[in-house]
């Protein structure tokens, strides 16, 4: 499609040349920035889409995303503007442009068409950057939304430079979905599973992304392939992709364990952010297992001091295999705005806006005469007519001063309202009346309301609401629903809201994002009953909504009546309402004492060990002498006593003998044992 392409832009300062990669919103040119003398990348937005509101606001937000944004990963921003020219044909045509950092090298979409898969370093390489890139964005608080290779460039000098942050938003105001009207959010082959279902994405959305990058950088073909963007969406929803290890001969299984992770379905199971995606990258590649793997194997993931212990992994850079290029697919990213002579510039502007308002006073004087000479000879004649104008259109990137100047130029009248309804920044321009491109009359009034700047009001309690319902309240309340989460509840009834951020009652300006929590209909066993009394067990576990059956049990280390454990076992996640058996203890198990007297040792022991209780012989030390008395913790026991399963049982024995005399001598011992074990005590 043909675009008007002026040749220079902000007053002369930046030329524009040849047209060096196009994307669905827009074209980038190499381009001079004549006042600092550097090369620099122009994206122009497409004449037919200037006038659309909807892609003018994305491209506009391009400029508010990445301004904050400074980071060597990050494709730079140097300005920005908004500027309309006459094309040959007479027209108006509006142009909006970005001026950005000029990258020399190839996007990694061209590298892995020439070279398909790359090797284990240059794919650690690029994902390092682009995750280094991504780690920092969220962190101020933007999400990319479609992280691809044709969106990460590679410098000549190796470097990673992610760009096109054209669909990105703020993380709370994330809603946008690949299925809007707005047009197609994300990109099919790399697009996670919420923004295919249409549901709201936040920064795990990009990791997604990020690991089907890594993905097609270890195989050299995406994770999914299809006729058509809905069953390549379809597949990242209810499909698990070939582990690249099947796909690539002698492939570390390491890689399939990261890959898994970073492009698990339910974004919980995923990486919790971009920071630890890149640090089970330094783990492979300093031959250590990442905390993915372990986690597969359920073992215990290597400390954040063992990887500060590790060496320090140098990667080599990418060598590009074919002469640089420089393309950009659909960018959409800003900066600030160069300081250079803006003392003059703001002179020259002031200048000038003197000469517009004169001119305008002038010619508003003028306008009433014809007023009052045209509403003269309209009672003499009925056919003198009145001049028509068109009403300018006045965006919201516009000021007071400059609307005014707009309106007033047109021959219009120029009235400012102040609209107190408005969540915008207090000055933002938000409506007009009549409506910009209306013809009216020379001398209308047109009526621009600017924003008074959202006012604060409380939080509405909606707990225990259905989503749905939640929503209307929030939203009537003067707000907007940001992030959607889940957790476990013990009261809320599944599918409803369990609680807001900010919370209820809690003072929020008007137009900001409120969190919702939605009950996943399960809860956690409670972990501190353990050595608690029943009575008390049992009423915080019914106080949960449980139901409690009570069993005993005895116990070597809890005392009799309180409580040893419960089943399901504490800390586990359980239907709410569920049945918890409470196991309270009976105190040590205990067993009463044979009788032993007369039994030979050896008799006497296989008795004691067949009831858990162990045996040490006093005395003769023969086993088949015959046992004359016992004793336990040095005092004298007899058949029948309770002994704690476990105890040991002192046997007292003689040497067997049917003599009288050694009979008595065996007596004598028996009573010298039990006369020691009396002092004992």
């Amino acid at each position: 499609m043909s675009m008007y392409i002026p040749q220079t832009l902000a007053g002369g300062r930046y030329s524009v040349g040849d047209l060096i990669g196009h994307g669905g919103m827009a074209e980038v040119h190499i381009g001079t920035d004549t006042r600092l003398g550097r090369t620099v990348a122009i994206k122009i937005m497409r004449s037919d889409l200037a006038a659309d509101q909807i892609f003018l606001r994305r491209f506009h937000r391009e400029a508010l995303s990445v301004a904050k944004l400074n980071n060597p990963n990050i494709v730079s921003i140097y300005d920005s503007g908004d500027e309309e020219f006459a094309d040959e044909g007479g027209h108006t045509v509006r142009v909006p442009y970005i001026v950005m950092e000029y990258i020399k090298g190839q996007t990694l979409r061209d590298i892995l068409k020439v070279n398909g898969a790359l090797s284990e370093h240059d794919t650690a390489q690029v994902m390092i950057g682009v995750l280094s890139a991504l780690e920092y964005s969220h962190r101020e608080g933007i999400i990319h939304r479609d992280i691809k290779p044709g969106n990460i460039m590679i410098s000549d000098q190796g470097i990673v430079k992610v760009m096109d942050f054209g669909i990105a938003r703020a993380l709370d105001d994330s809603q946008t979905t690949m299925t809007q009207s707005q047009g197609v959010v994300g990109t099919a082959q790399y697009l996670s599973p919420e923004q295919a279902r249409g549901e709201q994405v936040d920064m795990r959305s990009d990791l997604y992304s990020a690991g089907c990058v890594l993905y097609e950088m270890l195989t050299g073909r995406p994770p999914f392939v299809g006729d058509s963007a809905v069953a390549i969406a379809y597949q990242h929803v209810s499909e698990t992709a070939t582990p690249p290890s099947s796909l690539v001969p002698g492939l570390p299984k390491e890689w399939d364990a990261v890959v898994a992770k970073a492009m698990a379905k339910d974004r919980t199971s995923r990486y919790a952010t971009a920071g630890e995606f890149r640090d089970d990258i330094v783990r492979i590649m300093n031959g250590m297992k990442p905390v993915a793997d372990a986690e597969n194997r359920v073992s215990k993931p290597q400390s954040a001091q063992d990887l500060a212990d590790t060496p320090n992994y140098n990667i080599p850079p990418v060598v590009s295999p074919t002469p640089p290029s420089y393309q950009q697919n659909g960018l959409d990213s800003t900066g600030a705005m160069p300081q250079g002579n803006a003392a003059a510039t703001a002179t020259d502007n002031r200048k000038k806006r003197t000469i517009i308002i004169a001119l305008s006073a002038v010619i508003a004087v003028i306008l009433v005469v014809v007023g009052v000479i045209v509403a003269v000879n309209h009672n003499k004649s009925q056919t003198t007519t009145v001049t028509q104008v068109t009403v300018p259109t006045i965006t919201s990137d516009m000021s007071r001063d400059r609307a005014k100047e707009r309106i007033e130029s047109a021959g219009l009248v120029f009235q400012y309202k102040e609209d107190t309804d408005s969540t915008e920044p207090a000055g933002t321009f938000t409506k007009q009346d009549p409506a910009g491109g209306t013809t009216v009359d020379a001398g209308t009034t047109v009526t621009c309301w600017f924003s008074a700047g959202p006012s604060s009001v409380k939080v509405p309690d909606v707990s225990k609401e259905t989503q749905e319902s939640a929503k209307s309240d929030l939203e009537n309340a003067g707000f907007v629903v940001g992030s959607i989460y889940t957790e476990n509840s013990a009261s809320v009834p599944k599918d409803s809201v369990t609680r807001t951020d900010p919370a209820a009652g809690e003072s929020a300006k008007q137009g900001s994002k409120i969190d919702i929590y939605i009950s996943t209909g399960m809860t956690v066993v409670p972990d501190n009953l353990t050595g608690t009394s029943q009575s008390s067990a049992q009423q915080q576990l019914s106080s949960l909504g449980f139901q409690v059956v009570v069993q005993q049990e005895s116990s070597d280390t809890v005392a009799s009546g309180l409580v040893t454990r419960t089943d399901p076992a504490a800390g586990e996640v359980v239907a709410q309402g569920a049945q918890i058996i409470l196991y309270v203890s009976t105190g040590q198990q205990t067993v009463p004492l044979p009788s032993l007297v007369g039994m030979t040792y050896d008799n006497a022991v296989a008795t004691l060990e067949s009831m858990g209780l162990k045996a040490q012989q006093a005395g003769s030390t023969s086993g088949s002498d015959v046992v004359s008395g016992m004793s336990v913790n040095g005092k004298t026991a007899n058949a029948g006593d309770s002994v704690v399963v476990g105890s040991t049982v002192t046997l007292t024995t003689a040497a067997a003998n049917s003599d009288s005399g050694e009979g008595t001598s065996s007596g004598q011992s028996a009573s010298s044992s039990a006369s020691a074990s009396g002092s004992a005590q």
